[in-house]
């Protein structure tokens, strides 16, 4: 195949060549379906001029060692291989060949264009996900449109889509970008439409929705649309719910535009009952040709429907398997208290703790297990959305990012409630059920005696001779986390304060605004130690890895470019490298001490016992060592620092803690986030029980406090029965794991008692 043509020139066939969106395209201009016409720059095209320039070399490069599940570090590789691509100089026979086919489309004057991006594994049944790959409207022009193109090949390697190429199985490299280049249809209305209802997917229903103006607010959730449900059989309209819109997407000459809906439209019907029905015959025309449910963006000029985009609907087996699934008892919904309603977007059941957001930067808030609710979601949430059981928004329909990405998930959505983020607060505990769109307040997931015979099971467990520590990050859950029973924190991770904070520390220093800096981290910490009391709060000093920092604003001018950040620049090479940043640290710890003294300081990392002794010389210098109070410990998760224990015990520390994971992983040579490779993470395996045993009586026989703070011993109960019989004096958990873990412990105590 050429590497441009037109679509007259593809059809569903030609897949690998265009992707489902140009296969799709192509199909449906051939059939006559009113599609407005375009050509493709085809995946080979993409695939010659990555290879020429070196490009997809130095892409493979920057994914090696990719850990899909760390937001910053996925960020930082999907930002730097994009960079590669939208610098390529395209292929001269190409820029030309684009240019021609451009001129002929467009005729006398440059013409509006969308430029959409179509990967050789997108809108598949068996490989589609909503909005991973980037859409340009109104591009005009032969310039901008070449610069199109590049955008859209580098949307290959947005964070969201290498995420799902991850979790899906698919090869980075043998994925391809085809570009559909498709004249502008100026909306005065568009939306979506179903060829079955996707929420009951109920074949004998066809879903319009519909807004003013273009049709990114619909799919992005940023307004609300009108629903309306059409007989598929005799085409009789059955249900219109009418929506106030405020605002509306339109063209400008510069960039497309957000302007204001006049209020004498603002409650009229989007779409009059003749188009409906009109819209409604194309779509199950569509279906009947392609012999499957559709999922189809339309858009109407003037009196004129159009059909822009038609997919298979992915969700469709899903559906009916969850559906089917609600029948079965899963609990009670009791007298739980219905405190939001909106529209019913993906038929399941979810109970979980709401966590508000408000932008993607603060999607690091959503833990495995929450309700995220937020104003509408994009494509960037797809990693938090990931870790939900339910979804909630403001804004957005059944059609919506938010909803689709929620079938795709099997998780429950509700959409379009209006004032979720008002009514719902963070830490409340709701059920939200998706198949008839309301939240309750409380969980449904446990009925009332289930519920008593597990505070009976923990009442009597409220102390143990081993403390239970918690590991912490987030300062918003610091006071629901202290109110547990726990006795303190054993360890504080400095990582998402940095994250939050969003600069990198030394543009605070090069800006002179290193006092900024101190008081934002001490005003964090703060809050930690005010919650835990006399509670001890243990801090590990900055362990971010090259890769991390350089996310951060500025990072690229001061962190290098490693191809192994995590045995690379971090930890205690760090701060005697590069001082300055630490003793930010430190001048903030002194403040936050200066009112709560139950803060000390771990570092982490240490590679030798001279890395030890300078970076306590450093500390030393501060004066943080004139407060006899304040504790000074080491992370112990290097096979050097297991074999050369008292020699860095010497220097001079008041605790040691265990980091079992990086440990394991060092002990055997595995990485637990490669698939490839994770099943070899065994934190049971003999080599790593010997270094856990030496470590703990090590310090037992050193009088050094002792302590791991990794996930082993909240999931291994006879690992928990080990370590209390070694001596360990504290065992670090997550939130969720405290009442386990105490349970653990205190099992495992009573049986060393009862033995001796």
């Amino acid at each position: 195949m050429e590497d441009v043509v037109w679509f007259k020139d593809v059809d569903k066939d030609d897949i690998k060549y265009v992707g489902g969106k140009g296969a799709n395209l192509g199909e449906l201009y051939k059939a006559k379906i009113p599609v407005p016409n375009g050509f493709i720059v085809t995946a080979q095209a993409y695939f010659k001029n990555v290879e020429e320039t070196g490009a997809i070399d130095r892409i493979k490069g920057l994914l090696f060692n990719l850990d899909i599940e760390n937001p910053v570090n996925l960020q930082e590789k999907a930002e730097a291989c994009q960079s590669e691509i939208k610098k390529m100089e395209l292929d001269s026979q190409l820029s030309k060949k684009i240019d021609k086919f451009y001129d002929e489309l467009s005729g006398a004057r440059d013409a509006y264009v969308a430029v959409r991006s179509s990967a050789t594994a997108e809108d598949l049944p068996e490989a589609s996900f909503a909005g991973q790959q980037a859409t340009f409207l109104n591009v005009a022009g032969k310039k901008a449109v070449r610069q199109a193109v590049l955008d859209a090949w580098a949307s290959l390697f947005e964070a969201r889509a290498i995420f799902y190429r991850v979790q899906k199985n698919f090869d980075h490299f043998k994925v391809g970008i085809a570009v559909p280049v498709q004249i502008m249809v100026q909306s005065d209305t568009s939306g979506v439409m179903f060829t079955v209802d996707p929420v009951t997917n109920d074949k004998n229903t066809i879903v319009i929705e519909a807004i003013y103006g273009l049709g990114e607010f619909i799919v992005g959730g940023q307004v609300t649309p009108d629903h309306y449900e059409i007989d598929a059989k005799d085409f009789r309209i059955k249900k219109k719910d009418i929506v106030n819109q405020k605002k509306q997407l339109v063209r400008s000459k510069k960039a497309d535009k957000t302007i204001a809906v006049s209020k004498t439209h603002r409650e009229l019907q989007k779409l009059p009952d003749a188009k409906i029905i009109e819209l409604a015959k194309i779509g199950k025309g569509i279906e009947k040709h392609y012999f499957f449910p559709q999922d189809l963006e339309w858009a109407m000029a003037g009196d004129k429907l159009f059909i822009v985009q038609t997919r298979p609907i992915t969700t469709f087996k899903k559906v009916e398997e969850e559906l089917e699934s609600q029948k079965k008892p899963k609990g009670t919904f009791g007298n739980l208290t219905p405190i939001v309603i909106g529209a019913p977007a993906s038929p399941t059941i979810g109970s979980g703790k709401v966590v508000i957001i408000s932008s993607p930067k603060e999607l690091f808030k959503v833990k495995s297990g929450d309700v995220l609710v937020t104003e509408m979601t994009n494509p960037d949430y797809v990693l938090a959305m990931k870790k939900a059981v339910a979804i909630v928004t403001d804004l957005g329909g059944r059609t919506s990012h938010a909803a689709i990405v929620s079938r795709e998930l099997g998780i429950a959505c509700v959409v379009g409630t209006g004032t979720a983020t008002k009514k719902l607060k963070d830490g409340m505990v709701v059920t939200v059920d998706g198949a008839k769109g309301v939240v309750y307040k409380g969980s449904a997931m446990h009925t009332k005696k289930d519920l008593h015979q597990n505070e009976a099971a923990h009442v009597s467990i409220t102390r143990t001779a081993t403390h239970v520590y918690v590991n912490l990050a987030e300062p918003e859950l610091a006071s629901q986390v202290a109110a547990k029973n726990v006795d303190g924190v054993g360890l504080l991770r400095a990582e998402f304060i940095l994250a939050t904070i969003g600069t990198h520390p030394k543009k605070f220093i090069e800006d002179g605004k290193s006092e900024e800096f101190i008081e934002v981290l001490a005003q964090k910490l703060s809050i930690f130690s005010k919650n835990f009391g006399s509670r001890p709060v243990i801090y590990r000093a900055t362990d971010l890895k090259s890769n991390e920092y350089r996310n951060l604003k500025g990072g690229e001018k001061y962190e290098p470019v490693e191809p192994n950040p995590m045995l690379g620049y971090r930890g205690a090479y760090r701060y005697i490298k590069d001082p300055d940043v630490f003793k930010l640290e430190l001048e903030a710890i002194k403040r936050v001490r200066a009112k709560h003294p139950n803060l000390h300081m771990m570092i982490p990392f240490v590679r030798s016992v001279q890395e030890l002794q300078n970076v306590k010389s450093l500390v030393e210098n501060e004066g943080l060592f004139k407060d006899k109070g304040f504790k000074f410990w080491m992370m112990c998760e290097i096979p050097v620092n297991v074999i050369m224990l008292e020699d860095f015990i010497d220097v001079g520390v008041d605790g040691i803690s265990i980091g079992s994971n990086d440990l394991t992983m060092l002990m055997l040579g595995t990485d637990r986030d490669n698939e490839e490779v994770a099943s070899e993470f065994n934190e049971l395996n003999p080599s790593v029980l010997w270094a856990l045993e030496k470590i703990v009586k090590t310090c037992a026989k050193n009088n050094v406090t002792c302590s791991i703070c990794g996930q082993a011993p909240s999931v291994y109960p006879e690992l928990t029965r080990m370590l209390v019989n070694w001596g360990i004096t504290s065992i670090s958990v997550n939130p969720d794991a405290i009442e386990t873990t105490r349970k653990f412990v205190h099992d495992a105590e009573h049986k060393l008692i009862t033995k001796n």
